[in-house]
């Protein structure tokens, strides 16, 4: 059951199931908390699985134009304070990585173990921050347009038929998010700083699920954060939803993750 807890005059949305040790899931962008259904469903007999809408998403509303991973962060604090929280495990896809890493870099005590699905510990690049202004272009143009594109282009291509229905059912959560919610997210996204330090000295386990074909993120870049570092890396053959493309191989990579 939904639940919310106040941040700056805001009401941020969450969800907790189960009991045990904290595993707390971020979705990432044009997501909401209910892309983690499944996951909730297998881990809350086992854990305590909290799930939160992050600003201008799903059921938590905007906190104005830009949202930093950093703002992001402190909301994820909101919940844990709220929830009494000591340590947990942080599993983030996508942007919900960068607000994982973000949380990290800010409150590394209560961190046990952290996990990037699909996301990446860098900055964004001069190229990647251009490709952040086209798409605020794009989306105040016509973001209702730029999400039925977005969604599609996060699969690999043999896929899009494959999971026709799934990307149906993620165009249509999308649809959800307000354009003003776009915006602060990608703005929030292109400032934000490069954080690949807490992949080589940070004390806690550490684990990124990466896509072979991933078309956001580069393999080879991915792959090149984790050398020389105790970073755990599963490699799954598909895309950058690895929840929906590879979902049986994720569930066991964050079963072994979880375990300890």
């Amino acid at each position: 059951m939904q639940q919310f807890v106040t941040y700056k005059n805001i009401e941020i949305a969450y969800t907790v199931s189960g009991k045990g040790n904290a595993l707390v899931f971020l979705h990432g962008f044009l997501e909401t908390s209910t892309m983690w259904q499944p996951y909730i469903d297998v881990f809350s007999k086992t854990h305590k699985v909290i799930t939160i809408d992050l600003l201008g998403h799903g059921k938590t509303p905007c906190l104005g134009y830009i949202h930093t991973m950093e703002e992001m962060a402190e909301t994820v604090f909101a919940v844990v304070k709220e929830l009494k929280l000591r340590k947990m495990h942080l599993i983030g896809h996508s942007m919900g990585g960068y607000v994982a890493l973000a949380f990290a870099e800010m409150y590394p005590d209560y961190v046990k173990a952290l996990c990037l699905i699909n996301s990446t510990s860098r900055a964004d690049s001069e190229v990647r921050k251009v490709n952040r202004d086209r798409a605020i272009r794009a989306v105040k143009h016509n973001h209702k347009q730029f999400i039925r594109i977005s969604i599609a282009n996060l699969f690999r291509p043999k896929n899009r038929k494959i999971f026709a229905q799934k990307i149906k059912e993620v165009k249509k959560e999308a649809l959800t998010t307000s354009l003003q919610g776009i915006v602060a997210a990608l703005e929030g996204m292109k400032i934000r700083e490069d954080r690949e330090v807490l992949l080589h000295f940070s004390p806690y386990k550490k684990m990124m699920i990466i896509g072979k074909h991933d078309p956001v993120l580069d393999f080879d870049d991915l792959l090149d954060q984790t050398k020389n570092s105790e970073v755990d890396v599963d490699i799954f053959p598909d895309g950058h939803m690895s929840h929906i493309e590879n979902k049986e191989d994720l569930l066991f990579s964050l079963e072994k993750f979880v375990r300890n």
